[in-house]
């Protein structure tokens, strides 16, 4: 019995540094990021599906989010077909260390930037209040309270307005996002309140950046 018991703890042990080393491993990732660059690595590259908006900046963003989200697209509970292809290519430990490298990938301005964050209308206030968007996502949007959800300030508004419009779309095969609490959240406003919540976002400091990359791998 003692033995077993040893060989159990060795084998949480083993495990517990495999779970550190995927979480960790950023060089790995750099080298796995060739396929993501071509739209996270070009400041102000523009996506057409479901509609032109800006790629979303990854670069500073938290690696567990990022492992969540490409699980989501793996899974297919978030629709986009391309990113659903390329998530269902990465294994587990491609997906960490992908993470990884991004949380780190700052560029040379690390941190959040030096600018005051604007004060938002008494409707985007409003706004903000009904969505309480602060009790999961932080402090200025930018300090998430769970490290599996993400970091929204400075993101791209356009981004974000479809990206929240993806949670409102129910019964479509390529677009929408099945998150039940962002459900939730994103059903009661209408698009424009949505779009004004989106460019107040985008209007706050935060540590998300496009981190340009000096060449394609």
């Amino acid at each position: 019995m003692n033995k077993l018991l040893s060989l159990l703890i060795a084998l949480a042990s083993a495990a517990g540094i495999v779970t550190s080393a995927q979480a960790q491993d950023a060089k790995a990732g750099e080298k796995k990021a060739a396929m993501c660059i071509g739209c996270h690595g070009i400041p102000g590259y523009q996506a057409s599906f479901p509609e032109i908006h800006k790629v979303p900046m990854i670069s500073g963003q938290g690696a567990k989010y990022i492992v969540a989200a490409l699980t989501g697209y793996k899974k297919g509970e978030r629709k986009h077909p391309t990113m659903r292809a390329i998530a269902a290519s990465l294994s587990d430990q491609d997906m960490a260390d992908l993470a990884a490298f991004y949380e780190s990938n700052v560029g040379g301005d690390a941190g959040v930037a030096s600018v005051a964050a604007r004060e938002p209308s008494a409707e985007v206030a409003a706004l903000l209040t009904k969505g309480n968007c602060v009790s999961c996502h932080g402090e200025g949007l930018n300090k998430p309270i769970d490290p599996s959800y993400p970091k929204l300030a400075g993101q791209h508004a356009d981004y974000l307005f479809v990206a929240l419009k993806a949670y409102k779309t129910d019964n479509s095969a390529t677009v929408g996002r099945g998150n039940a609490i962002m459900g939730g959240m994103a059903k009661p406003f209408t698009n424009a309140e949505l779009k004004l919540l989106a460019k107040h976002i985008e209007s706050l400091p935060g540590d998300l950046r496009t981190v340009a990359q000096p060449r394609f791998r």
